[in-house]
């Protein structure tokens, strides 16, 4: 679908809140590669940030009433998104948190060479790159949940600060302060350990085997690699995230990824099924 104008978009939303389906689908599809790719990055595996997309979708349609132009479309749809993942329990990680500590530890201390070969004659090569991908998206989960929402909007969405800080309620200068110090500390880990990112030993094609082993990724299903990858302009936000270091490189990892195709069913299913007509009558009595 190409870019709307903001004209465009207002004018859709305007047809949504009155009732008309289509202008509604077009309006959820507009945002729903934002809405993925930040709870992706925020949540740490696909399943949940599926289902963490279907509920942000749901809020951002029986709330749509309530957007009056202030604030670009976009800016105002990263609020509800990221004000729904940062409480996100739901999620793996929320059961089971990470830290840098016991992430540095594994990749020490693990012993990666006695695991018998449990490829399953998928190309090693493939599989590396799955946990290359699915490990920095991980990596991600040992930091506070405000202070990865902070990361992925400057460093992946790149996000102009006083955009940023009115999405998270904080002052322009404290969420720059906050975002040098946070992209400071994952690249100070990447730079430690990361053989990929950075200068440590780890290499993803010597942790395959181990990774299968303890779950991390799976052969059969290789979320990462197999997702398209999204085009830039499906992400684009109205103005850049000033440059604040030269890190940039470093973070490579934080790519964009197509959301998957039954994330569009379940818009198209719900528009479709009985449970539109009751949010829907719900809004019009606001």
């Amino acid at each position: 679908m190409s870019k709307l104008t903001n004209e465009e978009l207002l004018a859709l939303i305007q047809k949504a809140v009155a009732g008309d389906k289509e202008s509604l689908e077009t309006v959820l599809s507009s945002v729903q590669d934002l809405v993925f790719n930040l709870s992706l990055r925020m949540l740490g595996t696909f399943p949940d940030a599926e289902d963490a997309s279907q509920d942000i979708l749901l809020k951002v349609m029986t709330h749509l009433s309530s957007y009056k132009g202030d604030s670009s479309f976009s800016t105002w749809v990263f609020s509800i998104a990221s004000n729904h993942l940062k409480d996100y329990k739901k999620h793996m990680f929320a059961k089971f948190p990470l830290s840098f500590e016991y992430y540095g530890n594994d990749i020490k201390t693990a012993d990666i060479h006695h695991v018998p070969d449990l490829t399953q004659d998928v190309e090693k090569s493939i599989l590396a790159e799955e946990l290359k991908l699915s490990c920095t998206n991980v990596m991600l989960q040992c930091l506070d949940a405000e202070s990865r929402c902070i990361f992925i909007l400057g460093t992946m969405f790149k996000i102009d600060s006083r955009i940023a800080g009115d999405i998270l309620g904080i002052t322009p200068e404290a969420y720059r302060q906050r975002l040098v110090r946070v992209r400071r500390k994952v690249a100070d880990f990447l730079s430690e350990y990361c053989g990929e990112y950075g200068k440590g030993k780890c290499k993803c094609a010597d942790r395959v085997n181990y990774a299968i082993q303890n779950h991390r990724i799976v052969p059969e299903n290789l979320f990462f690699t197999s997702a398209s990858a999204a085009g830039q302009t499906t992400l684009e936000v109205k103005e850049a995230m000033e440059e604040i270091d030269d890190l940039s490189q470093t973070f490579s990892f934080c790519k964009a990824y197509q959301p998957p195709e039954s994330l569009k069913k379940f818009i198209e299913d719900f528009l479709n099924g009985a449970s539109y007509s009751v949010v829907a009558n719900a809004e019009v009595a606001r």
